[in-house]
């Protein structure tokens, strides 16, 4: 019987994880289809009631649906409570939705492996207070780091974010947050601006200091304007790719049944 899995987003056309599934599918032989769909928030709810009837096993869920989904969910795991936001859906044979997140997850794994010589000892600034700052932010905190900093346009989003954690997360004005940079050893933009088809992300690193690490969790370009300009300043960078490999695999497990590899093949079938 042919499984099926997806993506939903709006947009959705810039996500590469049909390409990323599709690999591990071929490599591991395995009858199913992974497919992305645009789905707008309207009809987002009645969009995962119909799914599983058409066979599908679960979804994974970008932009703008994070914590709506969480929010329809029958069942979450812990680390996706902690957060209140979902970016991977299992749908249960009695018809149950399981909410789960992976991107803190995914995030440090790949941040470990493109800049392992970060180490958490040093406070990190976080662009952006969606879903997936909430998964980062939660990740960076079970890393060790001591000090936390969410800047958001909307500085109320920010301190909603911040009141899920302790007083070790603090939200700041948008426009302080460049001065902010000069004391934290990680900058993480969790925004979708800088990506292919959105708004540039105006943010001055003139502040950072020297050996600060820059991650971008856009991958669409694989090279963002942030961390082209991060890289100019010396900083150690990490593009967004990997998180969305290393994201994908718990998801993979569940609904085809095979532990997949994150590697340079991957890595290269992704980029092709």
């Amino acid at each position: 019987m042919t499984v099926l899995a997806g993506v939903i987003g709006d947009p959705i056309a810039q996500s590469r994880s049909p390409r990323l599934h599709g690999h591990w599918l071929r490599r591991y032989g395995i009858d199913g289809h992974y497919v992305p769909l645009h789905v707008t928030p309207d009809r987002l709810e009645a969009t995962l009631r119909l799914l599983p009837d058409l066979g599908f096993r679960g979804l994974n869920c970008t932009i703008p649906h994070k914590e709506a989904v969480f929010r329809l969910a029958d069942d979450v795991t812990d680390r996706a409570r902690a957060v209140e936001a979902a970016n991977t859906l299992s749908f249960e044979s009695d018809g149950r939705i399981i909410a789960d997140n992976t991107d803190g997850y995914g995030f440090i794994a790949n941040l470990r492996q493109q800049a392992p010589g970060w180490r958490p000892d040093h406070p990190a600034l976080v662009l952006g207070a969606g879903g997936a700052a909430r998964g980062i932010v939660a990740a960076l905190l079970d890393a060790g780091v001591p000090d936390i900093t969410i800047v958001n346009r909307t500085r109320a989003r920010a301190e909603t974010l911040a009141a899920l954690f302790d007083a070790h997360v603090t939200a700041l004005d948008w426009e302080d947050g460049p001065t902010a940079l000069a004391d934290h050893g990680l900058l993480v933009n969790t925004t979708s601006l800088g990506m292919s088809g959105q708004p540039p992300l105006d943010f001055d690193l003139g502040a950072m200091a020297d050996g600060t690490t820059v991650a971008d969790i856009v991958y669409s370009p694989l090279e963002t304007p942030l961390l082209r300009n991060a890289a100019a300043r010396g900083a150690v960078t990490v593009e967004g790719l990997g998180m969305l490999l290393h994201q994908a695999a718990p998801g993979f497990e569940a609904w085809f049944g095979r532990a997949p590899v994150v590697d340079a093949e991957l890595c290269a079938a992704v980029l092709a």
